[in-house]
């Protein structure tokens, strides 16, 4: 019988050591600021110099073992990370793929050498990796995917299509999820994980514009006899979804600490700006039309924080995550949303203004409501797994 695992209790109040992580990534990123997010999303690449500061200090490898070059914390550790940056007004998806995905499923699955590897470069920034998981034809059912693995001798020849995959053109690796062989007659497939270069002979991408104001570019793939030798399999042969899902729920984690992170940073220019902008004699923050939405949306906000310490700790703790990972990203993107909605309506037209750094987050909160699992998916999963109602889909 497996042990059962030992779930901490949940503090309400940080500790000094998370209070002192929260300042000092603080400090790194209020340096580049949100200034620096818009340069790259402007030149279609990603933060670099942010990335690397924060890959130099530590902060990138803060859940990576210690054995590895990281910090020996967890996925906890790691949401106040990301949390920080975006609350500077530079959120990073590379985190929530890179150290958050990747670093996650290769500390917990992957072999001694592949571990020596790739989770040194992980967790200093050095080696970022892309996970190609979604599909045209398959959406939110990884079960039905068609990028199929097929064993030549010692490798494996991949064949298929992935879409809407973020950060292709500055990866140094892909994770990819493949059919290896067939689960049921219902044609659920059984599913592998293994390490693709970008270069790899056979693999061609093409860009897919999307109307985000973002550093990250998101392109659709081609697999064709894309040659990987075996000893890329992370984990064993047919395994790849419960593997994939030890990486999803930090996934989920980290997407809900970027949406608490922005609602924080709009709440706070919000509050400033509500507090010096006066009109007929007194700041516009005294009338309860500009207060209390910007009061509604912190109260929303510091709720869907909480939800998202508890499923980083359960994460953490080895126990069921997924109820507690799903009801974060929900809660995080609709709290983000409202915070930046009603930091923008106090601004006036302003809000709308470049010099205020409000509208541009709009599309990244936004996509965080679709991406990466949208909220009527995360809805049917708490009807079916935590009211025990009928299946829906």
């Amino acid at each position: 019988m497996s042990a059962v695992p030992v779930v901490p209790s949940l503090p309400l109040v940080e500790s000094d050591e998370h209070q002192a992580l929260r300042a000092s990534v603080r400090a790194i990123a209020l340096d580049f600021g949100h200034d620096a997010f818009r340069r790259a999303a402007e030149a279609g690449r990603e933060p670099e110099e942010l990335w690397r500061a924060l890959g130099e200090a530590g902060f990138l490898g803060v859940s990576i073992p210690e054995e590895y070059g990281g910090g020996g914390l967890g996925m906890l550790e790691l949401a106040m990370v990301e949390e920080e940056i975006s609350a500077a007004g530079c959120p990073l998806l590379p985190l929530l793929v890179s150290p958050g995905i990747a670093g996650t499923i290769f500390a917990r699955h992957a072999t001694p050498e592949q571990k020596e590897r790739w989770l040194h470069g992980i967790g200093n920034g050095r080696d970022y990796f892309a996970f190609a998981i979604t599909e045209p034809d398959a959406g939110s059912n990884a079960h039905r995917m068609s990028t199929r693995a097929t064993r030549r001798g010692k490798d494996w020849v991949l064949t298929g299509t992935k879409t809407y995959i973020s950060g292709v053109e500055a990866c140094d690796n892909l994770l990819v999820m493949a059919r290896t062989g067939e689960a049921d007659e219902r044609g659920r497939g059984r599913l592998s994980l293994f390490v693709v270069p970008p270069d790899a002979p056979g693999l061609e991408r093409q860009h897919i514009a999307v109307d985000v104001m973002a550093p990250e570019q998101q392109w659709t793939l081609f697999f064709d006899d894309v040659v990987v030798p075996g000893e890329n399999l992370v984990g064993a042969e047919g395994e790849g979804l419960a593997l994939g899902f030890d990486g999803l729920n930090p996934e989920r984690i980290l997407a809900a600490a970027i949406c608490t992170g922005i609602g924080r940073y709009a709440l706070e220019k919000a509050s400033r700006y509500a507090n010096e902008r006066a009109v007929w004699g007194q700041p516009i923050g005294a009338h309860q039309g500009v207060a209390h939405p910007l009061a509604e949306a912190k109260v929303e906000l510091e709720a869907a924080r909480l939800m998202t310490w508890k499923a980083a700790i359960l994460h953490d703790a080895g126990a069921p995550a997924g109820e507690a990972s799903n009801m974060a990203k929900l809660l995080a993107a609709d709290a983000g949303m409202k915070a930046l909605d009603a930091a923008i309506q106090a601004h006036g037209g302003n809000g709308m203004a470049r010099e205020y750094g409000l509208a541009d987050l709009w599309g990244t909160v936004r996509l965080l409501r679709i991406a990466p699992v949208s909220r009527e998916m995360i809805l049917n999963y708490v009807a079916q797994h935590a009211l025990g109602l009928p299946r829906s889909y």
